[in-house]
């Protein structure tokens, strides 16, 4: 098993640990037992992952004395609503949880940030941890302490930052994933190549050569490799304001491509659309090679991830949408974009002429 240490300048308390490996069931009941972070423990997890494994968790946990708990949630983006923090409260309440009492949220983003959200704001805030079952969340979403819901104006616009005690990944839950939500994942992942590490898109395009692009070893080799780039962005910039923003690549147009879809699209799938769209929109800016933008696009495809905005998307909506982006200063809506590989920047905002020939362009 490997580790990853997050350290928050002089917050020893908000420091903690990523833990990667396969099969770390039986390790992290130890590691728990061990911290004493609660006295007893509440699983949160969503009806399709509870199906698979909220039994077996819970078990697992369970055989190291742990007070265990678990309660479930709908299922898929419609679940990431107030409704349904509340819903986590008063089952709380039901259960009488206090703050002696922390939660481990099971499964992908939405439950991540559902359950950080809940634990924030119960009792004025009661630890996390977070178990990310899904590629996404286990390279992005559960590191970093960001939690959310979103409104009908959009994502994630209800939130807080609540920094997990510990993050357990365990690629072994990657084998019960379905091949969309897994292509979703590979999204991030070529994100953090484009912003970072070129040779981890190096590494993304041999697997894809060699047909072992969900082979254990290599699945544990790029998580790390993703979660170290991640630590290390959220240790110089906790909460957002600034060098960790490079993060947002392909998320400005992404957002509003997956809002516009009904979210019919995945995040990852319309990351990937998104990250096309920031490294055209880079390359007409004189920043971005051509041959670094095509590189882009080709490894996105060969990962099975789309790179054009489908036919049946308004470009009028998703053009308003980018505009009401949470991130924005003033008027002005700040894209990441590339230098070249490894070399992000933020750019002072886009001229609207531009956007809307790079978008037209991406329409099918």
């Amino acid at each position: 098993m490997k580790t990853v240490k997050v350290n928050l300048d002089r917050k020893t308390d908000n420091s903690y640990e990523i833990y990667i490996g396969e099969e770390i069931l039986d390790r992290m009941g130890m590691i728990l037992a061990r911290n004493g972070w609660a006295q007893r423990y509440v699983i949160v997890t969503d009806n399709h992952v509870d199906a698979l494994h909220g039994e077996r968790v819970q078990d697992a946990l369970g055989k190291a004395d742990l007070r265990i708990d678990r309660i479930t949630v709908p299922s898929g983006e419609a679940a990431k609503a107030m409704q349904t923090v509340l819903d986590i409260t008063e089952r709380l309440t039901g259960l009488g949880a206090d703050r002696q009492t922390a939660l481990i949220a099971l499964g992908g983003g939405v439950i991540g940030d559902l359950t950080g959200f809940a634990a924030s704001i119960y009792m004025r805030g009661i630890p996390v941890i977070q178990v990310p079952t899904t590629l996404l969340a286990q390279v992005d979403s559960s590191i970093g302490g960001k939690t959310g819901v979103d409104t009908a104006a959009g994502k994630n616009l209800l939130g807080t930052f609540h920094q997990p005690r510990g993050v357990f990944i365990d690629v072994a839950f990657l084998r019960t994933l379905p091949d969309e939500q897994f292509r979703s994942g590979l999204a991030e992942l070529v994100k953090y190549g484009a912003i970072d590490s070129p040779e981890l898109l190096g590494d993304l395009e041999a697997a894809v050569e060699r047909g072992g692009i969900g082979e254990t070893p290599f699945l544990e080799k790029i998580v790390t490799a993703a979660c170290r780039i991640k630590k290390g962005l959220v240790e110089l910039d906790e909460r957002d304001r600034g060098l960790r923003r490079v993060l947002n690549f392909g998320h400005t147009v992404g957002h509003a491509v997956e809002a516009a879809s009904g979210y019919a699209l995945s995040h990852g799938e319309s990351v990937a659309i998104g990250m096309v769209a920031a490294a055209t929109l880079s390359e007409q800016l004189h920043h971005l090679p051509a041959d670094d933008r095509r590189r882009i696009a080709a490894l996105i495809r060969a990962l099975g991830l789309p790179d054009r905005i489908p036919a049946n998307l308004d470009l009028e909506e998703i053009r308003s949408r980018i505009a009401r982006d949470k991130k924005k200063k003033g008027e002005t809506v700040h894209f990441v974009l590339l230098k070249k590989l490894g070399i992000p920047i933020v750019n002072g905002g886009i001229p609207e002429n531009m956007l809307k020939i790079t978008l037209e362009g991406l329409h099918i």
